[in-house]
C-alpha cells in the first residue's frame, strides 16, 4: 500500500519531465509559468504591449501598477530589434487611454521591479486602451535605477564640487575682502543694467524676429548665396592680379586731389569775387521774371502780341490797329543808335523846331520849349 503514493508521485515527474521537454526552449523556470491568484488573470482581463528601451532586470510576473495600484501581471518579454517587446495582462476594470505611457521603475532603494502605466503628461488623453493595442517606444521610458542613484551621489560626493565648496568660499572671501563697496556697486550697476534690459524686451524679440526673418531671405537665397561664394574667389583673385594697377590709380587720385586742391586755393578770391559779381546779375533776371515769361508768348505770334491773337480774326475780316512813327528823332533813336551819326536826325529836327520824338531831348538842356532860341534854329 505504501508503494502506490510513490509510484503516483514518480509518474507525475514523469509527465511534468515531458512537458517539459516537448516545451522546449519556453521553459525559463517557475517564474515564466502563470501564478494563480495574480493580478489580470480574472475575468474580462485584456492583453496591450509595449515597447521598451531597456527592461533592465524586470522579469515575468513582474507588477503593472497604474498610480501605484498593481492592476496587471508581464506575461511574455521579447527582443524586437534593438528594443524590449513587453506583454501585460491588465485587469478589465483598468481604463486607460489609447495614447498611455509605459515606464519602468522601482518600488524603493532596494524594491522589486514593476511597468507604470499613466496618461501622457505632454497632450490631452485620447481613446481608450483596447486589448490587443501597442504602447509604441516613442511614449516609453524608465525612471533612474538605484545603481544610478547611487553611481551619481557618489561622483558628486567623490569627484564633484561638494568637497571644494570651503576651498571656493574661502578663495571668494579672500578676493572680496575690503572691496565690499565695490561690490555692492557692481550689484547696484547689474540691477540697473537688468531693468534697462527688461525695458528693451519688447525691442529685443523684436530685434530676434527680424534676425530671424533676415536668416530665412538668406535660407531662401541659399542659391544665389552659394553662386555668390563661388565666385568671390575669382574676383578676389582677379583684384590680387591687378594689385599693382589699383595702386598706380590711386596713387594718380591722390595727385589730382593735390592739383585740385591747390587750384581751388589759388582761384579761391577770384571765384568768390566773381560770385559776389554774378548775385546782382542773378538777381536782376529774378525780377526781370514775369516781364521775361511773358514776353517769351511774343516770339510764336511775332509781331503781334499774344493776348491780340484771340480778336485779330473775327470772320471773314480782320482788326488791325497800327501806329507809325517816321519823326526824325525815333528813326535816329530807332536806327542810328549807337553809330556814328547818333542824334544828327535828332537835332536837325530840333533846328526845325519840331520836338515831338522826344520831350525832353537828350541833346538841349532841358526842354526845348523853354531853352533859349538860337540863331540857326529853323534852318
Amino acid at each position: 500500500m505504501r508503494q502506490t503514493p510513490l509510484s503516483r508521485v514518480i509518474a507525475g515527474l514523469l509527465v511534468a519531465s515531458m512537458a517539459a521537454a516537448t516545451s522546449g526552449c519556453a521553459w525559463r523556470g517557475l517564474n515564466s509559468m502563470p501564478l494563480p491568484g495574480t493580478a489580470g488573470r480574472g475575468p474580462g482581463a485584456y492583453t496591450v504591449q509595449a515597447q521598451l528601451p531597456d527592461v533592465r532586470t524586470i522579469e515575468p510576473n513582474s507588477r503593472v501598477q497604474v498610480a501605484d495600484v498593481t492592476v496587471g501581471t508581464v506575461t511574455k518579454i521579447e527582443r524586437q530589434g534593438w528594443h524590449a517587446l513587453l506583454t501585460m495582462s491588465i485587469d478589465g476594470d483598468v481604463e486607460l487611454p489609447a495614447n498611455a505611457t509605459a515606464t519602468v521603475g522601482q518600488s524603493g532603494l532596494l524594491g522589486s521591479l514593476h511597468v507604470e502605466l499613466a496618461p501622457p503628461t505632454g497632450g490631452a488623453p485620447r481613446g481608450r486602451l483596447q486589448d490587443g493595442a501597442l504602447i509604441p517606444l516613442s511614449s516609453a521610458g524608465r525612471y533612474p535605477s538605484s545603481e544610478q542613484v547611487l553611481s551619481a551621489v557618489s561622483l558628486l560626493l567623490n569627484g564633484g564640487g561638494i568637497g571644494q565648496v570651503h576651498d571656493i568660499t574661502e578663495s571668494l572671501s579672500t578676493a572680496l575682502a575690503g572691496r565690499e563697496q565695490d561690490v555692492r556697486s557692481l550689484i547696484a550697476q547689474l540691477d540697473t543694467f537688468t531693468g534697462y534690459v527688461n525695458d528693451q524686451v519688447g525691442d529685443i524679440i523684436a530685434t530676434a524676429d527680424s534676425l530671424n526673418s533676415l536668416a530665412g531671405q538668406f535660407a531662401e537665397e541659399k542659391p544665389v548665396v552659394d553662386r555668390a561664394l563661388d565666385t568671390i574667389p575669382d574676383a578676389l583673385r582677379v583684384i590680387s592680379d591687378q594689385r599693382q594697377t589699383l595702386v598706380d590709380a590711386l596713387d594718380q587720385i591722390g595727385e589730382f586731389s593735390s592739383l585740385v586742391a591747390d587750384s581751388t586755393n589759388q582761384t579761391k578770391d577770384s571765384l568768390i569775387t566773381e560770385l559776389k559779381n554774378l548775385g546782382p546779375v542773378l538777381q536782376s533776371l529774378a525780377d526781370a521774371g514775369p516781364a521775361l515769361t511773358r514776353s517769351l508768348g511774343l516770339f510764336a505770334t511775332y509781331p503781334f502780341p499774344t493776348d491780340n491773337v484771340g480778336i485779330w480774326q473775327r470772320g471773314d475780316f480782320a482788326n488791325l490797329t497800327a501806329v507809325i512813327d517816321l519823326t526824325l528823332s525815333r528813326l535816329d533813336a530807332s536806327f542810328l543808335t549807337g553809330t556814328r551819326w547818333e542824334g544828327d536826325l535828332t537835332e536837325l529836327e530840333l533846328q526845325w523846331g519840331r520836338t515831338i520824338g522826344q520831350l525832353p531831348s537828350p541833346y538841349t538842356g532841358g526842354n526845348p520849349l523853354l531853352a533859349p532860341y538860337r540863331w540857326d534854329q529853323g534852318r
